[in-house]
């Protein structure tokens, strides 16, 4: 954990409000450039109230609001970006892009210097723009409920009848873990707002829809940590129309008419599910309190994506579905990294002399910052990996739990980020590797944990 300044009170330099900042980064290979393009206000903040000035993970960018007059820091938020992945691409070293970005920031009290940051590889800033929100000027646009139906299908804490006032206080308020989806007005402040928006479902399945948002609650929780996590989150479901049914596909020249505009061949690789248009999907999210998206296609086709703080998209019907979901949310909600590696990557992502910021990564630069302290006692480092059989070779239930304990001993195994050299791993095998595994690895599972409790912590 980073600590940038000394604590403060959420009401001293805050209101019970979202400022929302709309940015498009664009560039090449090697040029960042950094554009701020709208400010939005709405009711309600739904983000975190305490540790405003520290990050859980450093992430490829961080966006800081600092006070105008004394440059004394306030908030933090960490991030990834579709733009930053493509950068690794061959395609950015002859092409210049753009690549649109929103972030909810608490709406200040006063004016604020709000600077957003980009990093490579070694964590070097690279691209940065600083510009002023004053919360009283008059081109911040005043946003209301989009009229998008939405129905909570979890909440794991909700309000008593009778709320107090937001603000210093809310800490101190009685919460009631619920036994359901549905009892009582939800608890934004202490839960996690999970926000599941419908792509490609047409008026006519919107029943399906929720079904299908049913069953994402079911397999999210049904894996450690999250299982035991339940009551610090919330899920709304958000039923955005779409004129066709299904995402676009490229390669099949199929272009549909979707809220959130997602397609496959993103990056031109066939099953990578991904959508640019981010501005849309905050659009539809206007007037429902959230902090993270899953952008739910409904496709039987394997596809989907995750990116650290932004998004996760993933689809409904492929039988793979609920693992894929699982992997992609690990992404995009704990910025955890792929553990498996191809050696086909266009640019390396984890050079031999940083140490990457996902928890589950290490290239060894500051071992002790990463899962050093879980080693068991005289295991080698690098780890040589057991002889196992394969999970598809696996015949009966209980083979299958033994080989998912024995794969998840705690080590130091060489491949991961897609490299198969100077990348290392915390398990042989875990759900940020295969999808054949259950649950995550230890490591995995306390960074999951680690940053539910910064999120929710009062």
């Amino acid at each position: 954990m980073v600590r940038l300044a000394h604590a403060q009170t959420f009401s001293e330099w805050f209101d019970d409000r979202t400022l929302r900042l709309d940015y498009v980064f664009a560039g090449t290979n090697r040029q960042q450039h950094i554009f701020f393009e709208q400010a939005y206000v709405s009711p309600q903040w739904a983000g975190r109230r305490a540790r405003l000035t520290e990050m859980p993970l450093r992430g490829n960018g961080q966006i800081r609001l600092r006070d105008h007059e004394t440059g004394r820091l306030l908030y933090v938020h960490t991030f990834s970006t579709l733009f930053q992945e493509w950068q690794a691409t061959e395609e950015a070293t002859r092409v210049q892009r753009a690549f649109q970005t929103s972030y909810n920031v608490p709406m200040p009290l006063k004016a604020v210097d709000v600077t957003v940051t980009l990093t490579d590889f070694h964590a070097k800033v690279v691209g940065e723009m600083t510009h002023t929100i004053d919360p009283n000027d008059i081109l911040i646009r005043q946003t209301c409920a989009a009229g998008v139906p939405f129905h909570y299908v979890w909440k794991g804490r909700t309000l008593p009848k009778e709320k107090a006032t937001a603000g210093d206080d809310y800490g101190k308020r009685n919460f009631m873990p619920t036994d359901g989806p549905l009892d009582g007005e939800p608890d934004v402040a202490h839960c996690i707002d999970l926000a599941i928006v419908a792509e490609g479902y047409t008026h006519g399945q919107m029943g399906k829809f929720y079904m299908d948002c049913q069953r994402v609650v079911d397999a999210l929780f049904a894996h450690e940590p999250f299982a035991s996590l339940k009551s610090r989150f919330n899920v709304v479901a958000v039923a955005a129309e779409s004129a066709d049914a299904g995402p676009s596909v490229p390669h099949l020249h199929r272009w549909s008419r979707t809220p959130a505009g997602t397609h496959y061949d993103t990056f031109y690789s066939d099953r990578y599910l991904m959508t640019q248009d981010i501005h849309r999907i905050y659009d539809l999210l206007s007037g429902i309190p959230f902090e993270h998206v899953i952008v739910l296609v409904n496709s039987d086709t394997y596809g989907g994506g995750g990116i650290y703080n932004q998004l996760t998209v993933t689809t409904s019907d492929h039988p793979t579905f609920a693992q894929v979901l699982v992997h992609e949310f690990g992404h995009a909600y704990g910025g955890l990294g792929d553990e498996y590696y191809y050696d086909d990557a266009y640019e390396t992502m984890y050079p031999s002399d940083a140490e990457p910021w996902e928890p589950n990564l290490t290239t060894l630069v500051d071992f002790a910052s990463k899962w050093e302290d879980m080693l068991p006692k005289n295991t080698p480092v690098p780890t040589p990996p057991a002889k196992i059989p394969y999970f598809r070779d696996v015949k009966t239930e209980e083979e299958r739990r033994q080989l998912n304990a024995a794969t998840q001993r705690v080590g130091v195994f060489e491949g991961g980020g897609y490299q198969s050299k100077g990348v290392y791993r915390p398990a042989q095998e875990c759900r940020m590797k295969i999808n054949e595994v259950q649950d995550f690895c230890p490591v995995c599972s306390r960074a999951l944990t680690r940053i539910t409790d910064f999120y929710t912590s009062q």
